[in-house]
């Protein structure tokens, strides 16, 4: 199917299934608009991969249609590809201040801060195209200076919510509902939206009751306390600056991202804190334990992160004293939370009271639960609906709320990334797969960790490692040292030597045997290594290790000659 001028191509190349990395894409003729480039981090089957960001391919072979990327707020699941995605794709960028703020500071580290044009918009901008207009509407969400963006294409308006919740008391401007309405009101061909919380009846906390809590919690506790949360979250930043004013605190902050994120947010106006409040980490002895408050990273228990250096005691510039208080404003990210709880675990071994957990209201999502959702679609009135960001059954729970709410079930689309959905004024049919998926980056490397390696990594996780090493005369055919054996990982060489000697008379058997045929092909060489050990080892100890065959080739006829 070709799109045509009848039809708005709509498709996901990250966000649908998953948590994260979210990149949509609405396509009319000859201009593509983009919405978000964000990241994900790895799961557990993904070994020492840093981050997981969407496939562009197909946005690489459209590159000439690609008008810029249009970014809803400034999490790292919505911007955090962007230092990737920009070296392939040079194209405009358009966030509020806050988002921009953050991508240029990210685009600096990676040195590409000149790359593309950042550009700077409000929920009263509007981007105009050929074919297509580009405006924003205003919603809440746990960061400042989050949008919704409206797409008018001569086939209606496509409207993508951007992560909100509907806050009546938000700790920042409330949501723009007139704009949401009068959009509805005009008609809207197609509503992508948000889906996180769509299993969660009601509706979400309101960022007050969170400051109520903190501001509680701080008139109670007597000695330091050490607030985690996600440095982003620069609202609940400035709740704690709020508290730590009323009663007297100093406030020092620990962790790159926090630091920079209290930078970026002062610069701009959304954190503002007296001249003198802040303080350098080293000064904290300096002020008695109840005139403290130390914000850092380490909220989800990361093993590198400044909280979890604490709980452990290895932090150079702070360790846990009596009296301590460690606030939890945050909840587990799923795959988190057990090392949520092996950090609030040291914590409590190391003598602080911990605050954690649903007992207080002390974190709030950033996401609309069940009616929230229900609210966002009453006010777009779409006719056409495709539940967005999210894993598969918060994609499905969505739908179901659209249908309760009059939705025609035949109008919803539920996508998985890659899927591509046509939409017009007369009818919606589902398109062509385009190309879609995970790339994988590692250290500085985008893209250059497969499945191969992943499994490979794997391998060696689970089984370690035997390299075999033999070294032999290929000229005269002969067997000149080894094999030797070397494990890792695999057996402790003190208690299996017996095992290791048996191997090495197993390979010493097979390389005679190549040697007496003359063998000369090294991959002939390995296969018959692999095959005569993997069956051994398998049967001996029942585990499967990777075995590295090494044969070094030497020459004595010309060794004999150079002496």
């Amino acid at each position: 199917m070709n799109a045509t001028k009848s039809f708005v191509k709509i498709y996901a190349l990250g966000g649908l299934g998953e948590i994260g990395k979210n990149m949509y894409g609405i396509e009319y003729k000859n201009e593509i608009v983009v919405v978000d480039s964000g990241l994900k981090f790895p799961e557990d089957h993904l070994p020492g991969v840093d981050l997981v960001i969407p496939d562009i391919t197909y946005l690489l072979q459209n590159k000439k249609k690609v008008r810029g990327i249009f970014l809803t707020h400034g999490h790292e699941d919505h911007i955090g590809g962007l230092p990737y995605v920009l070296r392939e794709l040079q194209v405009p960028v358009y966030g509020a201040p806050l988002t921009i703020a953050l991508v240029k500071s990210k685009l600096q580290e990676h040195g590409l801060q000149n790359v593309v044009k950042l550009n700077e918009v409000n929920e009263h901008s509007r981007i105009r195209m050929k074919n297509l207009t580009v405006s924003f509407f205003r919603t809440n969400h746990s960061i400042p200076d989050s949008l919704g963006i409206a797409i008018d294409t001569p086939e209606g308006t496509i409207v993508h919510t951007g992560d909100f919740k509907f806050d009546l008391t938000p700790a920042g401007k409330p949501s723009d509902l007139t704009r949401m309405a009068q959009l509805g009101e005009k008609g809207v061909l197609a509503l992508l939206s948000d889906s996180t919380n769509s299993e969660k009846e009601g509706m979400t906390l309101s960022e007050k009751a969170v400051g109520d809590t903190i501001d509680e919690l701080f008139y109670r506790c007597k000695g330091r306390i050490l607030f985690a949360t996600f440095a982003s979250n620069v609202y609940r930043l400035q709740q704690v600056v709020e508290a730590s004013k009323k009663y007297n605190r100093k406030v020092a902050v620990i962790g790159r991202s926090m630091e920079k994120v209290f930078q970026i947010g002062q610069d701009l106006g959304y954190i503002q804190m007296p001249e003198g409040m802040m303080i350098e980490l080293d000064k904290i002895d300096q002020y008695p334990p109840n005139k403290v408050t130390i914000v850092c990273t380490g909220s989800q228990g990361e093993p590198l992160a400044a909280l979890t250096r604490i709980a452990n005691g290895s932090h150079r510039q702070v360790q846990i004293i009596p009296g301590d208080t460690v606030i939890f404003s945050s909840s587990p990210i799923p795959g988190n939370t057990q090392n949520v709880y092996k950090t609030i675990d040291q914590l409590f071994r190391s003598g602080a009271e911990v605050i954690y957990g649903s007992l207080l209201d002390i974190h709030t999502s950033g996401h609309g639960s069940q009616e929230d959702l229900k609210l966002m679609l009453n006010l777009i009135r779409p006719k056409y609906f495709i539940p967005i960001h999210g894993e598969y059954r918060m994609l499905v729970r969505h739908s179901r709320l659209a249908e309760e709410i009059g939705v025609d079930r035949k109008n919803i689309f539920i996508l998985d990334n890659g899927d591509s959905v046509y939409v017009s004024r007369k009818q919606a049919k589902r398109g062509e797969k385009i190309p879609s998926g995970s790339i994988l980056v590692d250290g500085s490397g985008i893209g250059d960790v497969g499945n191969i390696v992943l499994r490979d990594r794997t391998l060696l996780s689970e089984s370690g490692l035997i390299v075999v090493v033999v070294t032999v005369d290929m000229n005269n055919f002969q067997l000149l040292s080894g094999p030797d054996i070397i494990s890792r990982g695999f057996v402790y060489v003190r208690e299996s030597e017996a095992l290791l000697r048996e191997a090495e008379q197993i390979t010493r058997k097979v390389t005679l045997q190549l040697l007496k045929k003359k063998e000369k092909k090294w991959a002939d060489w390995k296969n018959q290594i692999l095959d005569a050990l993997t069956p051994f080892f398998y049967e001996r100890t029942e585990r499967s290790p990777m075995i590295l065959p090494i044969i070094m080739e030497v020459n004595r006829e010309r060794q004999a000659q150079k002496e």
